[in-house]
Formats: C-alpha cells, sequence, structure tokens
C-alpha cells in the first residue's frame, strides 16, 4: 500500500510522463496510480521488459528513498502485459483503467481521482499501420 503515499504516487506519475516525454519508450494512452498497483495503456516503442526495468527502477529508488529503506525490492518481479488486438479491446481496457478507482471505492467518478489520465479519443491502430506498413482487414 506504498502507493497510498502522495510522494510516492506522484514519482510514479512523474516517471511515466518521463518515460513518455523525454525517453520517447512509449506513448501513454491511460493510466491509474492504485494504492497498492499501477495500470497503463501504452503504444510502446521500445522492448517491454527495457521500458518496465527504466520506470521500476527510477520508482524503486525513489520509494526506498522516502521509506527510508534504500536498496530494499519496492515492486514485484512479475508484471502483466498485454497485446491489444482490436479497437473494441483497446477501449475495454482503457475503460477498465479510468474506472479502477471507482470500482474499489475510492472514488465516486474517475474524474475525482487525480492520480490517473485517460484520453477520451481512441487511439488504438494496428501494430502494422503505428510502424508505416499496409494492413490487413
Amino acid at each position: 500500500m506504498h502507493l497510498s503515499r502522495a510522494e510516492i504516487a506522484q514519482s510514479v506519475v512523474d516517471s511515466l510522463g518521463y518515460g513518455q516525454d523525454t525517453l520517447a519508450y512509449y506513448t501513454l494512452h491511460a493510466f491509474v496510480v492504485m494504492p497498492n498497483h499501477v495500470h497503463v495503456l501504452i503504444t510502446p516503442h521500445v522492448a517491454v521488459p527495457k521500458l518496465l526495468r527504466s520506470v521500476k527502477a527510477f520508482t524503486a529508488r525513489r520509494a526506498n528513498q522516502i521509506l527510508g529503506s534504500t536498496g530494499k525490492p519496492f515492486w514485484q518481479d512479475e508484471s502483466y502485459d498485454h497485446v491489444v488486438r482490436n479497437q473494441k479491446e483497446w477501449q475495454r481496457i482503457r475503460k477498465y483503467i479510468e474506472q479502477n478507482p471507482v470500482r474499489a471505492k475510492l472514488v465516486s467518478s474517475a474524474e475525482q481521482y487525480g492520480r490517473a489520465r485517460g484520453r477520451k479519443e481512441p487511439a488504438w491502430r494496428p501494430a502494422a499501420a503505428r510502424e508505416g506498413r499496409p494492413t490487413r482487414a
């Protein structure tokens, strides 16, 4: 539940923005930092293990500094990643992420939760289209 601490949650939010805006590792479509986990919807521009390692390493160092437990593991080793295959699935996942604080009864509407961001417009495209290659229906 360390992510319930505002300064730790903010370091995760900042790191997600840095990974997109400065490192250009991904395009960030939606995210939510819950008290005990994080959901993100991204279009990766580098290998997923590389971007996860970067975000987790930075945020773990910062969180452990705040907690006074430098050197201890902060994140679990595993993560769940899933390839989004179509527009309908992209919309379902985005909505799931945005509504997570509501389902957890932390807020009554997604807009009230300050540790989240989502895009209202659809941004999913098949991988081949993102890479400039022709796609087949």
